[in-house]
């Protein structure tokens, strides 16, 4: 490299930092001052609503749940952790940054307590609702999707901070780029609890291998080209999306599988990539994400409504193989119905004699457009297995329609690859139903474990191994199935209790960081 090469690159760089990064801190500190500013007002505002007329020592946390009116485990987390918030720390008001518009705050209350039997107190409890979480959502965005709804949260997180900014900002749906806007436009503590991350090294090896799958189409894995291109893409999104969990002062997780894989994206790096950042103007994004972050994230599993699952009879059940699932594409319900009708397919009887026939029920909120195109692709294809009429499909059903399905199922099934967690399948095992769930993440290594050396459930991976075992549990004695189904009870209130949940969640460093700020 010549010597008058090494003094432009130097005086490129002296320059920026010299003229630009002045200049940015200048425009980063008046919109502080502005929303600073701003927020006294709201803030009074906000406590006025609630009828405190005095904000002596009351602190506001702010949720970031854009989808808080789902009704899946997400937000059951969400509402549990709220609540005992509410319970245990009179002096905070919780505010969640909600895009249900089409809600009202009483309907979402009224929601909570018929889906999750959970009580909210609404002098306690603040609504900002977001017009713009559109810009979120997959369909939104069919190419680089990954990259546009995290570039769309950043505007969702904007939009929520120039309504209100809280004192501490967790974030509970796995939105980490919104730590940035909210860390440097805020000054505030950011923390969040991480159900499942937004990019994985799992996902990255898929596409290095050119392996199929929901979020590596066949066009892109039979193109050595195409996949080198999202190989490129997935590195920079991993690169940047560990800048943005190292933002975090405090990270929750629900599982170990969550756990190992986020600690791992604490740690990650990229020589190449790193060191594009020591130069400008990519050095200037280094330099503003370089934050202090954890180093571990602790698990905090999530809340299950065990003690009253607990009450249901162990016997008898009816022969009810039971999902409990949002219509999501990574919940895999075709695979559900596949091997359904392989099951069907090997065991006739299971059709034709009133006395052994099985049903299979499907049980799942509906969010959108999208959700709704699922739900009527797999009642076609229900129809072509010829299964029809042995599928039951259960659309946004109540919290009691849910627990009368699972007081009476004999099998919980779950197909879903990689489930973080797994709340369902902890549902499943609680009121007494033998899970059978995909070999891999939070049920191969939380949930369907061993309890006193012996079974709680089974685990599979194909269709065949699904059938199989479904056909397993269809077989067992009266008095297998019965030890079975008691071990599995036993092992998810031992382990996965609302008592366990809040225990974790009060231990997780939130109120620390609420003192600090």
């Amino acid at each position: 490299m010549s010597h008058r090469l090494v003094q432009g690159i130097t005086a490129l760089f002296l320059s920026e930092v010299f003229v630009f990064l002045p200049s940015l801190w200048l425009l980063l500190y008046l919109i502080r001052l502005r929303l600073r500013t701003a927020n006294k007002a709201r803030r009074a505002a906000l406590f006025e609503e609630l009828g405190h007329s005095k904000q002596n020592g009351k602190r506001v946390v702010g949720f970031f749940h854009p989808y808080c009116n789902a009704g899946g485990g997400g937000e059951r987390v969400l509402w549990t952790a709220i609540a005992s918030m509410q319970r245990t720390e009179l002096n905070v008001l919780s505010v969640v940054y909600s895009g249900d518009t089409d809600a009202t705050k009483e309907e979402i209350i009224a929601k909570v307590k018929a889906r999750f039997d959970i009580s909210l107190d609404p002098s306690l409890l603040h609504f900002v609702f977001l017009r713009s979480r559109r810009l979120v959502e997959d369909s939104a965005w069919p190419r680089f999707t990954l990259l546009g709804q995290s570039l769309g949260s950043m505007y969702l997180a904007w939009e929520s901070m120039t309504q209100l900014v809280p004192d501490l900002y967790i974030d509970t749906m796995g939105y980490a780029f919104t730590f940035h806007v909210v860390s440097l436009l805020c000054r505030i503590p950011v923390g969040a609890y991480v159900h499942y991350p937004t990019i994985s090294t799992d996902m990255l090896a898929r596409v290095k291998s050119r392996t199929e799958w929901h979020t590596n189409r066949n066009d892109v894995t039979s193109s050595a080209i195409l996949s080198s291109f999202k190989l490129l893409y997935y590195r920079l999104f991993m690169y940047y999306y560990a800048l943005s969990l190292q933002t975090a002062n405090f990270l929750m997780v629900n599982s170990s599988w969550t756990k190992n894989h986020v600690d791992s994206i604490l740690q990650h790096s990229d020589v190449l990539i790193d060191a594009l950042h020591w130069l400008p103007p990519l050095n200037v994004v280094k330099f503003l994400t370089s934050r202090n972050a954890p180093r571990t994230a602790r698990i905090v599993y999530p809340p299950c409504d065990t003690r009253e699952m607990a009450q249901f009879q162990l016997t008898p059940r009816k022969r009810i193989v039971l999902s409990v699932a949002q219509f999501r594409p990574e919940k895999d319900h075709r695979a559900q119905l596949q091997a359904f009708a392989l099951l069907l397919k090997q065991h006739p009887e299971y059709i034709k004699n009133d006395d052994q026939r099985v049903k299979l029920v499907l049980v799942g909120g509906s969010r959108n457009e999208g959700d709704e195109k699922r739900i009527s692709e797999l009642r076609k294809l229900a129809k072509n297995l010829d299964i029809e009429a042995n599928v039951e499909f259960v659309i946004n059903a109540s919290y009691p329609d849910v627990l009368d399905w699972l007081s009476k199922a004999s099998i919980g099934l779950s197909t879903m690859v990689d489930e973080h967690f797994g709340i369902n399948v902890v549902e499943f095992m609680a009121a007494g139903v033998i899970p059978v769930a995909h070999a891999s993440g939070g049920p191969l290594k939380d949930i369907v474990v061993p309890f006193n050396g012996e079974r709680t459930g089974f685990h599979a991976k194909s269709k065949e191994e699904f059938a199989s075992a479904m056909e397993t549990v269809l077989s067992l004695s009266p008095e297998e199935e019965l030890a079975m189904r008691w071990r599995a009870r036993a092992w998810a209130v031992q382990r996965f209790s609302e008592e366990e949940f809040e225990r974790g969640w009060t231990e997780s460093g939130w109120r620390d960081w609420l003192s600090h700020q």
